[in-house]
């Protein structure tokens, strides 16, 4: 891909971002939703209907499993609730058929305690009547797996549970529930997923490329208040899910080398090479303390990594994964976007195919890169990623090493062009139409 954003004027030419309306972002009007009371408690807020999670739910309801909403802290796992609970009230289920507890509101602090949430549970489960149980954040909860396997084996009611953490799912819960429960990952609004209310695309992938896709980010009416709240989400991420739930001792350490990675997503990961950067820097930093950092952060859902395959030897890597961010937005706080633009819309592109569900690996092609192999049952593309095909030493560097690949399977480069540059069979296709597809096209 083209790491420095461009080769030529054109590809150093200043971003401009659209300015805000009140009440928009994207130039998507909100719909207000006010006073939703489920199971006696009140919400205000602006929600935007996820229909893409919100029918995969629909498919698992009614049947005897798990419902387990996976991902980063504020993605929108909590609404998502909401919103099946507003289903099942429009399908008329009462609401005293609904038992929610949202673990970090106070009002639910005493039960923390697995007992005591067992018996609340229990207490307000007072007869025949099947019951929906929605547990928000249960990861606060020591031995809640217990409850959920108690109440399940019962099978009077259906669960529904969210956390923040991939480890959710380890330990004894996957013992007690193996084959027993479902799951979905839950991401940041995809450019997909917003699209649709924008009067300009291009203008509004502009903003997109800045902002990120954190639902909260709606609820504001400028960049400047939109950023404070992503600043002060990244640093509860960082201490209430990474640093005291992995007790890291040497906090600015730890920040330190989360600025380091996002100032690398998308590039080769070297833990040598960040050990020499931090000894420059006069801190010292460990290859074993690196990778508990990493696992820290990756269980957290706020970085993603991703393996090496080698095209020829055709083997996995065992060394120099590639990290990406879960939302720009957070990177964008303390990095220019326009000085990385190459690696923020790879960045962009790696999340849009994580949220469809592939298989993702970085390719090795002797001592060339390709962004990107997709795989999707037994289908495979391979991808390149750049931000403008403006000169002709940047189209043959991205076009010429997927024509060295000797398969058949499909290539294709993503870039910000409008013009079709399309050759030898690889597929070229602007960034803001590939992010407005369901899948991998290739026509």
């Amino acid at each position: 891909m083209n790491r420095d954003g461009g080769d030529s004027p054109q590809g150093k030419q200043r971003l401009v971002y659209p300015k805000r309306q009140k009440n928009k972002i994207y130039g998507i009007r909100l719909v207000q939703k006010t006073n939703l009371r489920y199971c006696g408690v009140g919400v205000v807020g602006m929600i935007l209907k996820r229909e893409k999670y919100m029918k995969e739910i629909r498919s698992v309801l009614g049947k005897q499993v798990i419902k387990v909403l996976l991902g980063m802290r504020r993605v929108g796992k909590s609404t998502l609730l909401l919103q099946i609970q507003e289903e099942l009230i429009s399908e008329g289920i009462m609401p005293d058929q609904m038992i929610s507890v949202n673990f970090e509101w106070m009002e639910f602090e005493a039960l923390k305690d697995y007992k005591a949430l067992n018996k609340y549970i229990e207490d307000k489960m007072t007869d025949g009547k099947k019951y929906y149980v929605f547990l928000d954040e249960v990861q606060e909860v020591d031995g809640f797996e217990k409850v959920v396997n108690s109440l399940n084996a019962k099978g009077q009611a259906e669960i529904f549970i969210t956390g923040s953490n991939s480890k959710l799912l380890s330990g004894e819960l996957a013992t007690y529930l193996t084959g027993r429960f479902y799951t979905i990952e839950v991401y940041p609004f995809s450019f997909g997923e917003l699209y649709h209310q924008r009067e300009s695309l291009d203008e509004g992938f502009l903003e997109y490329i800045t902002m990120g896709g954190l639902p909260g980010i709606f609820q504001f009416d400028s960049q400047r208040t939109a950023k404070n709240y992503l600043l002060d989400m990244y640093q509860s991420i960082l201490f209430r899910d990474i640093v005291e739930r992995n007790r890291i001792r040497d906090v600015n350490l730890f920040k330190q080398f989360m600025l380091y990675l996002m100032n690398n997503v998308s590039q080769i990961f070297s833990a040598g090479t960040i050990t020499r950067y931090l000894k420059n820097e006069g801190r010292k930093l460990s290859r074993e303390t690196i990778y508990q950092y990493i696992e820290a952060a990756k269980n957290a859902y706020l970085i993603y990594g991703v393996p090496r395959y080698n095209i020829r030897g055709k083997e996995l890597m065992k060394t120099n994964e590639k990290y990406f961010i879960n939302d720009v937005g957070i990177r964008n706080l303390f990095f220019d976007n326009e000085k990385d633009i190459g690696q923020v819309l790879e960045n962009i592109v790696y999340l849009e195919l994580r949220r469809r569900g592939y298989e993702i690996y970085i390719g090795k092609l002797d001592d060339r890169e390709v962004d990107f192999i997709v795989i999707d049952g037994e289908s495979k593309t391979y991808i390149q990623v750049t931000y403008l095909l403006a000169e002709e030493t940047t189209i043959e560097r991205e076009f010429s090493v997927l024509e060295a690949i000797d398969d058949n399977y499909p290539k294709m480069v993503i870039s910000m062009d409008r013009v079709n540059r399309s050759r030898n069979g690889i597929i070229h296709k602007n960034i803001v139409d590939f992010l407005l597809e369901d899948g991998v096209r290739l026509e």
